[in-house]
């Protein structure tokens, strides 16, 4: 059974830290892409970073480069979150895919995914 699991959200002031973790079990992470999309009140989902393990292609949305970090483990993969700001709050969702579909925007868009986590909250606040 494919399972994704979300942790380490919380509460941060600005300018902080955190580190999300995705444990993923019932696949192998070495053939998968995985995604982490982030969710705000009111808002649509929004691909923040994508991990593909296939060629090892780091993807980062312009609002998160020179801040945010995606890497793995063996069953994990994480996100490290520096220099937090308040327009990175929200659910903060991971999810797997076997293979992106073949375009430049792939990575983002949460159709392409087919595995989802069940959410993290992160919220930065002072």
């Amino acid at each position: 059974q494919v399972q994704l699991v979300e942790s380490g959200g919380g509460l941060v002031q600005p300018g902080g830290s955190l580190r999300l973790s995705c444990a993923v079990s019932g696949f192998t992470l070495d053939y998968y892409a995985v995604g982490w999309f982030r969710q705000a009140p009111g808002k649509k989902r929004e691909g923040v970073s994508c991990i593909n393990n296939r060629d090892l292609k780091k993807y980062y949305a312009d609002s998160v480069k020179g801040r945010f970090t995606v890497s793995r483990g063996k069953n994990t993969v994480y996100l490290q979150m520096n220099s937090l700001e308040p327009e990175d709050t929200g659910v903060y969702y991971c999810a797997g895919v076997l293979t992106l579909p073949d375009s430049v925007s792939a990575w983002s868009d949460p159709m392409s995914y087919g595995f989802w986590g069940q959410g993290t909250q992160v919220t930065v606040s002072s």
